[in-house]
């Protein structure tokens, strides 16, 4: 026997099959987006919440704070909470509110500033952009939660947005927020900081909801299209392994084997 260069894997033909339905699946949802068709996304109550936040800083004359926890750009959550932060921004440019975010990291604030400013600019009010109220503190974690608290103890600000990468500092960022009686909508992608907030936020985005965000608060199709296209391929997906091991009871192993990556 010889071996031979091969140009695809056929024990991993169940990959391919996988990676062109959940394809498919996303562009059919996009196209019917971009076509018209409403794309539903159950109602979140921490992002219906945001709009009502900030009008409560401007009735009350009060800034709102944003904090996008301690990670670094290529982090997940933290690009999460960019795209968060580009859909409100322009609400925040409109009611003229007063808007102070802290960074952690120097990237971020270069990479907030520019998102922001595109948000006020698309509001119409370039004018009321300041750089200067979105920057950066300190690289050391408890360094930058005592920033945080320090401006949020001087400022008294009315709305706290935590989204973003938290570890320790979370309870600490969330307790000083609920001690100034501000509202609070948080979401992090860790489960252990997530119990956290929960016990001190007034409104929590759980799981999948933080990556959701973006596209619910600005109706993208593109966004919406791309969620639910991932949704429906993990209920596929759920419905080949309740289907797998009800057969697997039975002694029938043709859809287990099928699933095994060779």
């Amino acid at each position: 026997m010889s071996s031979s260069p091969q140009l695809f894997n056929t024990g991993r033909l169940n990959v391919l099959v996988g990676v062109l339905i959940c394809g498919i699946l996303v562009a059919f949802f996009i196209v019917q987006g971009k076509t018209g068709r409403e794309l539903y996304v159950r109602p979140i109550a921490g992002l219906s919440a945001i709009d009502d936040a900030i009008g409560r800083a401007t009735e009350m004359g009060k800034p709102i704070l944003y904090s996008s926890g301690v990670g670094e750009m290529s982090r997940v959550a933290t690009i999460a909470s960019m795209n968060i932060l580009g859909s409100i921004a322009p609400k925040i440019a409109e009611y003229n509110s007063k808007f102070i975010f802290p960074n952690w990291d120097p990237v971020v604030t270069t990479v907030a500033q520019e998102v922001v400013k595109e948000g006020y600019y698309k509001a119409g009010h370039p004018e009321a952009f300041d750089p200067d109220n979105i920057y950066f503190v300190t690289q050391s974690q408890f360094g930058y939660v005592a920033a945080v608290d320090g401006v949020m103890v001087r400022e008294r600000p009315a709305t706290n947005l935590l989204l973003g990468t938290f570890e320790a500092e979370s309870l600490i960022l969330a307790e000083t927020g609920n001690s100034i009686g501000a509202i609070q909508i948080a979401g992090t992608d860790s489960s252990i900081q997530l119990a956290f907030f929960i016990v001190a936020c007034d409104y929590v985005l759980i799981g999948e909801e933080l990556f959701a965000a973006s596209g619910y608060i600005t109706k993208d199709p593109m966004v919406l299209g791309s969620l639910k296209g991932t949704d429906y391929s993990k209920l596929i997906i759920i419905l080949f392994v309740v289907l797998g091991s009800i057969l697997g009871t039975f002694g029938v192993d043709t859809l287990v084997n099928w699933f095994s990556v060779g």
